[in-house]
């Protein structure tokens, strides 16, 4: 949700990010809803106060006219606010300046490559022939018991997702992050406030029986855990990391990466959001930041990667800026997305109602952002695939091998 008159302050800057993000979306529209809505405000603060004049000179049958002409305008209004903030919640986000102008994800600007694509000698298996060899995961039941895009990870495989998430967390919180655990279950408003609503319902799960709803990130509850506060500038920036269940319907990709870990309904995940002050500079520097942490992964892991800014044709409304990080997947001939970092200026802190107050006492909306450390099981096809022998063993990262304790699967 962006503040109206910031947009109105900056109306060229703002229809011109429409135009590079390809959005048809109706400015003028919702500047005509808004100065309804003052209109109608200014309206019935008037008739009140003429209301209460003519009490005080005891006119009671103008004053009781007045109140049947104030109750049709304050209808009017609520339609009318109904109305605005459905379109204020699918306003898109300004972009950064630094987003390069192009059409989709096929434009994306590959900022670096980090270490050499591995070549093979021998004849290299893909992640899942390489763990049913052995016995890290079991395809046939999950199909049984949960039907496609489940799983069953086992023995090593569940050791080495295990291991992959507890190093992730907790080189985050020797980083200072202060970490949670999260409830999966949320209401409506939790989606509403993070931004998922209103584009993402096809794509989450709802208990239709208590009306709430499964997470799809860990962003959702934690972003939401200061909804409706006033922090204070001290206390900023907060830096939170957690880890938990991921649950996606994956709508709208049926046929698409069907087979193996890499589209899956549910998964694990570690990740990390970073509240701040309304600082433009700092956002810019604690994106580098979170950006660098799981880089820090990655390269301790030592899978080739690559980073890529996402330009304005693949950049979702809400989105201020945004990196992705590939990881190079043998089996896929390609890199594959492992981690997003995205932030939002105040888009989400003002749908959250998320402020705080700075030194001079002043209220202001805090800036949010997040990234991924890591996400499982979708890391395990490069690590897996990367790190396997001649022989058909697994290689463990030697960051792994305290959480495994062993250095090689097989």
């Amino acid at each position: 949700m962006l503040d109206l008159k910031k947009v109105r302050e900056n109306l060229l800057q703002y229809r011109w990010d429409l135009q590079k993000r390809g959005s048809n979306f109706d400015v003028d529209k919702i500047f005509q809803l808004d100065d309804e809505r003052k209109m109608l405000q200014q309206k019935i603060d008037a008739l009140k106060s003429q209301q209460k004049q003519l009490a005080t000179e005891q006119n009671y049958e103008w004053a009781k006219a007045l109140k049947v002409e104030i109750q049709t305008l304050e209808a009017d209004f609520a339609d009318n606010q109904t109305i605005l903030r459905t379109f204020q919640l699918k306003m898109p986000n300004f972009l950064s300046p630094g987003v390069p102008e192009w059409r989709d994800e096929t434009e994306n600007v590959e900022i670096r490559q980090v270490w050499t694509i591995p070549t093979f000698d021998f004849p290299a298996l893909d992640h899942i022939s390489l763990m049913k060899k052995h016995d890290m995961v079991d395809i046939e039941r999950w199909v049984k018991l949960a039907g496609a895009r489940s799983y069953f990870l086992k023995n090593d495989g569940m050791l080495l997702e295990q291991a992959v998430l507890q190093f992730a967390l907790q080189k985050l919180v020797k980083k200072g992050f202060t970490p949670f655990s999260v409830p999966n279950i949320v209401n409506t408003d939790c989606l509403v406030w993070t931004w998922y609503f209103p584009w993402w319902e096809e794509d989450a799960y709802r208990l239709e029986r208590d009306d709430q709803w499964m997470i799809a990130t860990a962003e959702i509850p934690l972003t939401s855990y200061y909804s409706g506060e006033i922090l204070t500038s001290s206390d900023l920036p907060k830096k939170l990391v957690w880890l938990s269940p991921c649950y996606r319907r994956e709508a709208g990709t049926y046929g698409k990466d069907t087979s193996g870990l890499y589209r899956v309904h549910q998964f694990m995940k570690v990740e990390q959001v970073v509240i701040l002050t309304e600082d433009v500079a700092m956002s810019d520097q604690f994106h580098a930041q979170i950006l660098a942490n799981s880089e820090e992964v990655i390269q301790e892991l030592g899978l080739p990667y690559r980073v890529l800014q996402l330009c304005s044709g693949d950049l979702a409304i809400w989105k201020y800026d945004s990196h992705d990080i590939e990881c190079w997947m043998p089996s896929r001939n390609a890199y594959g997305e492992t981690h997003s970092a995205t932030s939002f200026l105040d888009f989400q802190a003002r749908r959250l109602n998320l402020r705080y107050r700075d030194e001079d006492w002043t209220i202001k909306y805090c800036y949010t952002m997040n990234n991924t450390v890591v996400a499982t099981p979708r890391i395990l096809i490069s690590l897996i695939e990367n790190n396997q022998t001649i022989d058909g063993k697994i290689r463990v990262p030697a960051v792994l091998q305290p959480f495994m304790g062993k250095e090689v699967i097989g």
